[in-house]
Protein backbone atom coordinates (compact mmCIF):
# COMPACT_ATOMS: atom_id res chain seq x y z
CA UNK A 1 0.00 0.00 0.00
CA UNK A 2 2.80 1.94 0.89
CA UNK A 3 4.40 1.45 -2.20
CA UNK A 4 1.84 2.38 -4.78
CA UNK A 5 0.99 5.98 -2.57
CA UNK A 6 4.39 6.80 -3.87
CA UNK A 7 3.62 5.98 -7.51
CA UNK A 8 -0.21 8.51 -6.74
CA UNK A 9 1.29 10.90 -9.29
CA UNK A 10 2.14 8.60 -11.93
CA UNK A 11 -1.03 6.54 -11.45
CA UNK A 12 -2.94 10.03 -11.64
CA UNK A 13 -1.04 11.20 -14.79
CA UNK A 14 -1.18 7.62 -16.44
CA UNK A 15 -5.16 7.71 -15.95
CA UNK A 16 -5.85 11.45 -17.25
CA UNK A 17 -4.02 10.01 -20.26
CA UNK A 18 -5.80 7.66 -20.76
CA UNK A 19 -9.19 7.92 -20.25
CA UNK A 20 -9.77 11.92 -20.79
CA UNK A 21 -9.63 14.07 -23.56
CA UNK A 22 -10.79 17.29 -24.51
CA UNK A 23 -14.61 15.56 -24.99
CA UNK A 24 -14.27 13.42 -21.84
CA UNK A 25 -13.67 13.78 -18.03
CA UNK A 26 -13.39 12.26 -14.82
CA UNK A 27 -15.16 13.33 -11.62
CA UNK A 28 -13.12 13.30 -8.85
CA UNK A 29 -15.34 10.83 -7.66
CA UNK A 30 -14.56 8.40 -10.84
CA UNK A 31 -10.64 9.55 -10.23
CA UNK A 32 -10.87 8.08 -6.39
CA UNK A 33 -12.30 5.07 -7.69
CA UNK A 34 -9.87 4.32 -10.35
CA UNK A 35 -6.69 4.98 -8.08
CA UNK A 36 -8.61 2.80 -5.72
CA UNK A 37 -8.05 -0.17 -8.24
CA UNK A 38 -4.44 0.06 -8.21
CA UNK A 39 -4.43 0.45 -4.37
CA UNK A 40 -3.95 3.86 -3.75
CA UNK A 41 -6.08 5.33 -1.08
CA UNK A 42 -6.40 9.18 -1.19
CA UNK A 43 -8.37 12.13 0.15
CA UNK A 44 -9.67 15.18 -2.37
CA UNK A 45 -7.64 17.28 -1.07
CA UNK A 46 -4.36 15.66 -1.68
CA UNK A 47 -5.74 14.70 -5.44
CA UNK A 48 -7.01 18.52 -5.94
CA UNK A 49 -2.63 19.30 -4.84
CA UNK A 50 -1.61 16.28 -7.61
CA UNK A 51 -3.69 17.94 -10.27
CA UNK A 52 -1.66 20.95 -9.91
CA UNK A 53 1.32 19.65 -9.55
CA UNK A 54 0.47 17.70 -13.29
CA UNK A 55 -0.86 21.03 -14.67
CA UNK A 56 2.52 23.08 -13.60
CA UNK A 57 4.74 20.28 -14.72
CA UNK A 58 3.28 20.92 -18.36
CA UNK A 59 -0.22 18.32 -18.72
CA UNK A 60 -2.74 19.95 -19.47
CA UNK A 61 -4.90 19.81 -17.16
CA UNK A 62 -8.76 21.42 -17.31
CA UNK A 63 -11.66 21.70 -15.22
CA UNK A 64 -14.75 21.70 -16.52
CA UNK A 65 -18.59 22.29 -14.74
CA UNK A 66 -20.49 19.03 -16.17
CA UNK A 67 -24.07 19.33 -14.65
CA UNK A 68 -23.86 19.44 -10.53
CA UNK A 69 -19.79 18.26 -10.87
CA UNK A 70 -16.59 19.48 -12.33
CA UNK A 71 -14.61 17.12 -14.44
CA UNK A 72 -11.06 17.18 -15.14
CA UNK A 73 -9.50 16.22 -18.27
CA UNK A 74 -6.23 16.81 -20.19
CA UNK A 75 -7.30 18.98 -23.17
CA UNK A 76 -3.96 19.42 -25.16
CA UNK A 77 -1.21 16.48 -26.28
CA UNK A 78 1.59 16.76 -28.37
CA UNK A 79 -0.12 15.21 -31.44
CA UNK A 80 -3.67 16.62 -32.16
CA UNK A 81 -5.57 13.83 -32.71
CA UNK A 82 -5.79 15.01 -36.83
CA UNK A 83 -2.17 14.83 -37.04
CA UNK A 84 -2.32 11.00 -35.49
CA UNK A 85 -5.09 10.45 -38.75
CA UNK A 86 -2.88 12.02 -40.29
CA UNK A 87 0.37 9.88 -39.72
CA UNK A 88 -2.28 6.47 -39.20
CA UNK A 89 -3.22 7.25 -42.97
CA UNK A 90 0.80 7.89 -44.32
CA UNK A 91 1.74 4.85 -42.47
CA UNK A 92 -1.50 2.50 -44.39
CA UNK A 93 -0.76 4.01 -47.61
CA UNK A 94 3.04 3.14 -47.73
CA UNK A 95 3.74 0.13 -49.39
CA UNK A 96 7.22 -0.28 -48.13
CA UNK A 97 5.63 -1.10 -44.34
CA UNK A 98 4.21 -4.91 -43.61
CA UNK A 99 0.99 -5.33 -42.73
CA UNK A 100 2.46 -6.33 -39.70
CA UNK A 101 4.47 -3.56 -39.05
CA UNK A 102 1.58 -1.41 -39.65
CA UNK A 103 -0.53 -2.75 -37.27
CA UNK A 104 2.07 -2.39 -34.93
CA UNK A 105 3.43 1.33 -35.32
CA UNK A 106 -0.77 1.76 -35.36
CA UNK A 107 -0.98 0.53 -31.78
CA UNK A 108 1.92 2.95 -30.61
CA UNK A 109 0.42 6.17 -32.01
CA UNK A 110 -2.81 4.99 -30.04
CA UNK A 111 -0.65 5.36 -27.05
CA UNK A 112 -0.38 9.17 -28.02
CA UNK A 113 -4.40 9.47 -27.48
CA UNK A 114 -6.76 8.54 -25.00
CA UNK A 115 -8.52 5.34 -25.24
CA UNK A 116 -11.61 7.35 -26.36
CA UNK A 117 -9.97 8.68 -29.27
CA UNK A 118 -7.91 5.42 -30.36
CA UNK A 119 -10.96 3.98 -31.56
CA UNK A 120 -10.80 6.86 -34.65
CA UNK A 121 -7.47 5.81 -35.44
CA UNK A 122 -8.37 2.54 -36.67
CA UNK A 123 -9.15 4.16 -40.12
CA UNK A 124 -8.72 1.70 -43.36
CA UNK A 125 -7.24 3.54 -46.34
CA UNK A 126 -7.17 2.17 -49.55
CA UNK A 127 -4.80 2.68 -52.32
CA UNK A 128 -5.62 1.48 -55.47
CA UNK A 129 -2.67 -1.03 -56.88
CA UNK A 130 -0.54 -0.73 -53.65
CA UNK A 131 1.66 -3.59 -53.16
CA UNK A 132 3.00 -4.28 -49.52
CA UNK A 133 6.06 -4.74 -48.98
CA UNK A 134 7.70 -8.67 -47.70
CA UNK A 135 10.55 -7.25 -46.56
CA UNK A 136 10.39 -7.16 -42.63
CA UNK A 137 14.23 -6.40 -42.34
CA UNK A 138 14.18 -2.90 -44.20
CA UNK A 139 13.33 -0.86 -40.57
CA UNK A 140 16.75 -2.00 -39.35
CA UNK A 141 18.43 -1.58 -42.79
CA UNK A 142 16.86 1.69 -43.05
CA UNK A 143 18.43 2.43 -39.21
CA UNK A 144 21.88 0.97 -40.35
CA UNK A 145 21.93 2.94 -42.79
CA UNK A 146 21.50 6.30 -40.69
CA UNK A 147 23.60 5.39 -38.29
CA UNK A 148 26.47 4.66 -41.11
CA UNK A 149 25.51 7.92 -42.43
CA UNK A 150 25.61 9.28 -38.87
CA UNK A 151 28.93 8.04 -38.11
CA UNK A 152 30.73 9.01 -41.17
CA UNK A 153 31.96 5.15 -42.57
CA UNK A 154 31.03 2.75 -45.24
CA UNK A 155 28.93 0.10 -45.53
CA UNK A 156 28.93 -3.64 -47.13
CA UNK A 157 25.89 -5.48 -48.17
CA UNK A 158 24.82 -7.71 -50.93
CA UNK A 159 22.60 -6.62 -53.63
CA UNK A 160 19.93 -8.91 -55.37
CA UNK A 161 17.45 -8.71 -58.33
CA UNK A 162 14.28 -10.87 -59.13
CA UNK A 163 14.86 -14.13 -60.69
CA UNK A 164 11.95 -16.30 -62.64
CA UNK A 165 11.11 -18.45 -59.58
CA UNK A 166 10.30 -14.80 -57.94
CA UNK A 167 13.09 -15.23 -55.75
CA UNK A 168 15.74 -12.49 -54.82
CA UNK A 169 19.05 -14.01 -56.58
CA UNK A 170 22.28 -11.87 -55.30
CA UNK A 171 23.83 -10.13 -57.88
CA UNK A 172 28.12 -10.76 -58.41
CA UNK A 173 27.86 -14.43 -56.96
CA UNK A 174 27.10 -13.46 -53.94
CA UNK A 175 29.81 -10.85 -53.57
CA UNK A 176 29.49 -7.96 -51.09
CA UNK A 177 28.90 -4.49 -52.05
CA UNK A 178 31.35 -1.92 -50.37
CA UNK A 179 29.45 2.04 -50.80
CA UNK A 180 29.73 5.07 -48.79
CA UNK A 181 26.13 5.94 -48.07
CA UNK A 182 25.49 9.95 -48.09
CA UNK A 183 21.39 9.80 -48.72
CA UNK A 184 18.45 8.06 -48.40
CA UNK A 185 15.39 8.92 -51.07
CA UNK A 186 12.04 7.89 -50.84
CA UNK A 187 10.75 7.53 -54.30
CA UNK A 188 8.53 6.03 -56.34
CA UNK A 189 6.87 4.32 -53.42
CA UNK A 190 10.44 2.39 -52.27
CA UNK A 191 13.29 3.69 -50.11
CA UNK A 192 16.96 4.45 -52.05
CA UNK A 193 20.35 4.16 -50.39
CA UNK A 194 22.23 7.02 -52.36
CA UNK A 195 26.14 6.69 -51.69
CA UNK A 196 29.91 6.72 -53.51
CA UNK A 197 31.37 3.79 -55.24
CA UNK A 198 35.33 4.30 -54.88
CA UNK A 199 36.02 1.63 -57.15
CA UNK A 200 34.03 3.23 -60.16
CA UNK A 201 34.82 6.63 -58.98
CA UNK A 202 30.73 7.56 -59.84
CA UNK A 203 27.69 8.11 -57.34
CA UNK A 204 24.92 5.28 -57.51
CA UNK A 205 21.51 4.13 -55.67
CA UNK A 206 20.55 0.55 -54.47
CA UNK A 207 17.10 -0.13 -53.55
CA UNK A 208 16.94 -0.39 -49.94
CA UNK A 209 14.42 -3.81 -50.06
CA UNK A 210 17.04 -5.55 -52.31
CA UNK A 211 19.77 -5.00 -50.40
CA UNK A 212 20.53 -7.33 -47.13
CA UNK A 213 23.54 -8.55 -44.69
CA UNK A 214 24.12 -4.85 -44.16
CA UNK A 215 26.48 -3.81 -41.71
CA UNK A 216 28.80 -0.75 -41.01
CA UNK A 217 32.56 -1.31 -41.51
CA UNK A 218 35.18 0.77 -39.67
CA UNK A 219 36.46 2.61 -43.25
CA UNK A 220 35.53 5.80 -43.62
CA UNK A 221 33.46 7.12 -46.17
CA UNK A 222 35.10 8.54 -49.60
CA UNK A 223 32.99 10.68 -52.00
CA UNK A 224 32.99 13.89 -49.72
CA UNK A 225 33.60 16.05 -52.69
CA UNK A 226 30.82 15.03 -54.43
CA UNK A 227 28.24 15.54 -52.16
CA UNK A 228 28.95 18.96 -51.48
CA UNK A 229 26.79 20.67 -53.23
CA UNK A 230 24.75 17.56 -53.79
CA UNK A 231 20.96 18.30 -54.16
CA UNK A 232 19.05 15.31 -53.61
CA UNK A 233 15.69 16.23 -55.12
CA UNK A 234 17.38 17.18 -57.98
CA UNK A 235 19.37 13.64 -58.59
CA UNK A 236 15.86 12.16 -57.51
CA UNK A 237 13.81 14.00 -60.29
CA UNK A 238 16.57 13.40 -62.79
CA UNK A 239 16.83 9.81 -62.29
CA UNK A 240 13.02 8.56 -63.45
CA UNK A 241 12.43 5.34 -62.00
CA UNK A 242 16.08 5.70 -60.74
CA UNK A 243 17.51 4.08 -64.16
CA UNK A 244 20.28 6.51 -65.22
CA UNK A 245 20.39 8.30 -68.93
CA UNK A 246 21.99 11.24 -70.31
CA UNK A 247 20.67 14.58 -69.05
CA UNK A 248 18.83 16.60 -72.00
CA UNK A 249 16.48 19.86 -72.24
CA UNK A 250 13.10 17.99 -73.73
CA UNK A 251 10.69 19.58 -75.38
CA UNK A 252 7.37 18.05 -74.73
CA UNK A 253 3.76 19.79 -76.91
CA UNK A 254 0.57 18.77 -74.39
CA UNK A 255 -2.80 19.30 -74.06
CA UNK A 256 -3.15 21.96 -71.57
CA UNK A 257 -5.52 19.34 -69.67
CA UNK A 258 -2.45 16.98 -68.70
CA UNK A 259 -0.28 20.09 -67.67
CA UNK A 260 -0.34 19.21 -63.83
CA UNK A 261 0.80 15.67 -64.54
CA UNK A 262 4.31 16.42 -65.48
CA UNK A 263 4.28 19.43 -62.87
CA UNK A 264 3.72 16.53 -60.19
CA UNK A 265 6.60 14.49 -62.05
CA UNK A 266 9.13 17.16 -62.28
CA UNK A 267 7.96 20.48 -60.17
CA UNK A 268 6.70 23.83 -60.85
CA UNK A 269 9.89 25.82 -60.69
CA UNK A 270 11.57 23.14 -63.33
CA UNK A 271 9.27 22.90 -65.96
CA UNK A 272 9.09 26.43 -68.69
CA UNK A 273 5.47 26.42 -70.64
CA UNK A 274 5.12 28.44 -73.60
CA UNK A 275 1.19 28.35 -74.06
CA UNK A 276 0.20 27.73 -77.83
CA UNK A 277 -3.25 27.69 -79.28
CA UNK A 278 -6.65 25.40 -79.43
CA UNK A 279 -5.87 24.04 -76.14
CA UNK A 280 -2.57 23.50 -76.59
CA UNK A 281 1.05 24.35 -74.91
CA UNK A 282 4.51 23.49 -75.28
CA UNK A 283 7.07 22.78 -72.11
CA UNK A 284 10.65 22.18 -71.68
CA UNK A 285 12.24 20.49 -68.63
CA UNK A 286 15.45 19.04 -67.86
CA UNK A 287 15.45 14.97 -67.39
CA UNK A 288 17.60 11.80 -68.04
CA UNK A 289 16.69 10.55 -71.30
CA UNK A 290 16.01 6.49 -70.66
CA UNK A 291 13.14 3.97 -72.18
CA UNK A 292 11.08 4.57 -68.66
CA UNK A 293 10.87 8.61 -69.35
CA UNK A 294 10.14 7.65 -72.99
CA UNK A 295 7.15 4.88 -71.98
CA UNK A 296 6.22 7.29 -69.42
CA UNK A 297 5.24 9.86 -72.15
CA UNK A 298 4.30 7.25 -74.32
CA UNK A 299 1.52 6.29 -71.30
CA UNK A 300 -0.26 9.88 -71.98
CA UNK A 301 -1.28 8.91 -75.24
CA UNK A 302 -2.60 11.86 -77.95
CA UNK A 303 -2.41 14.74 -75.05
CA UNK A 304 1.40 14.27 -74.99
CA UNK A 305 4.42 14.14 -77.77
CA UNK A 306 8.20 14.62 -77.81
CA UNK A 307 9.22 17.99 -80.44
CA UNK A 308 12.74 17.86 -79.04
CA UNK A 309 15.48 17.73 -79.15
CA UNK A 310 15.81 15.82 -82.83
CA UNK A 311 18.54 12.95 -81.17
CA UNK A 312 15.60 12.44 -78.38
CA UNK A 313 12.58 12.60 -81.46
CA UNK A 314 14.93 9.97 -83.35
CA UNK A 315 14.85 7.64 -80.37
CA UNK A 316 11.32 7.95 -79.60
CA UNK A 317 10.34 7.01 -83.67
CA UNK A 318 13.09 4.38 -83.53
CA UNK A 319 11.28 2.55 -79.99
CA UNK A 320 7.94 3.07 -81.64
CA UNK A 321 9.08 1.21 -85.04
CA UNK A 322 10.52 -1.57 -82.84
CA UNK A 323 7.02 -2.13 -80.78
CA UNK A 324 5.66 -1.64 -84.43
CA UNK A 325 7.28 -4.88 -85.25
CA UNK A 326 7.12 -6.93 -82.35
CA UNK A 327 3.03 -6.65 -82.01
CA UNK A 328 3.02 -6.88 -85.76
CA UNK A 329 1.40 -10.36 -87.61
CA UNK A 330 3.31 -12.14 -89.06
Amino acid sequence: MASNHKLKLLYLKTLLLEKTDKDHGLTMQEILEELEKNDIQAERKAIYRDLKTLEDSGLSVKKKKSGKEYTYRVDKREFELAELKLLVDAIQSCRFITEKKSGELIGKLEGLCSRNEAGKLQRQVYVYGRVRSMNESIYTSVDTIYNAIGDNRMIKFQYGSWNLKKELELKKGGAFYHISPWALAWTNENYYMIGFDAEAGIVKHYRVDKMSKISVTDEKRSGAEFFKSFNLADYTRKNISMYEGEERTVTVEIENDILGVFIDRFGKNEITVIPGSQGKSTIRFSANINPQLIGWIFSLGEKARIIGPESVVKTVKEKVNDLNKMYTDK
